[in-house]
């Protein structure tokens, strides 16, 4: 009895599991980032929990202090839950491996990250989140020529069609390196994100 009442659960849970797609852009940045729900590979992790993470981001110089860019990289790893049964609030936690080679310095590191969203109730009929992520990476977690790392964001994100997300936010990232603090990217974007 408790598998035939389980199962409807399980396939029910495993449809609003999502992978993500994001893409965002300003007149001058592009970022590009796909997130891999594990829980859709794996049915021994619970949907919507545990993600694998790829991203690419090309900044310009115009939102840089360097003078070249050159296109920083990173893999990423996220387990996040609700807080509450019905408060809207998600909160996550993570790491990520960052490459960014500028001229012929590399810099890496493994930032620990964390991240809030939250579903804000508005009542407009079309779902609302606002939210925010945070990594850090201080010396002992960052390699080759850099120093530390720091990258926080916030962004609002309106469902506008089913699956379908407009972003926009603004996002910060430092890459301080042995010889000089760097802000590789700051500005304001906005994009698409896409759950399949």
């Amino acid at each position: 009895m408790l598998k035939i009442m389980a199962l409807p659960l399980l396939a029910a849970t495993t449809l609003m599991a999502f992978h993500t797609a994001e893409l965002n852009i300003n007149d001058k940045d592009f970022e590009g980032s796909i997130l891999f729900d594990m829980g859709q590979f794996n049915h021994t992790l619970m949907p919507d929990t545990t993600f694998f993470g790829l991203r690419y981001l090309k900044g310009s110089e115009d939102h840089s202090d360097l003078h070249k860019t050159e296109a920083l990289v990173d893999a990423s790893f996220l387990l996040q839950r609700p807080v509450g049964s019905s408060s809207g609030v998600v909160v996550g936690m993570g790491v990520k491996y960052v490459y960014l080679q500028i001229a012929d310095e590399e810099f890496s590191a493994l930032p620990l990250g964390l991240h809030l969203r939250y579903a804000l109730p508005l009542g407009i009929g079309v779902p609302v989140y606002t939210g925010a992520q945070f990594y850090y990476s201080p010396q002992v977690l960052t390699f080759n020529e850099g120093k530390n790392f720091i990258e926080y964001r916030a962004f609002v994100d309106v469902e506008m069609i089913e699956r379908g997300h407009i972003v926009a936010g603004y996002r910060n990232v430092d890459t301080n390196f042995d010889a000089d603090d760097v802000n590789y990217n700051r500005s304001w974007f906005a994009g698409f994100r896409f759950e399949f």
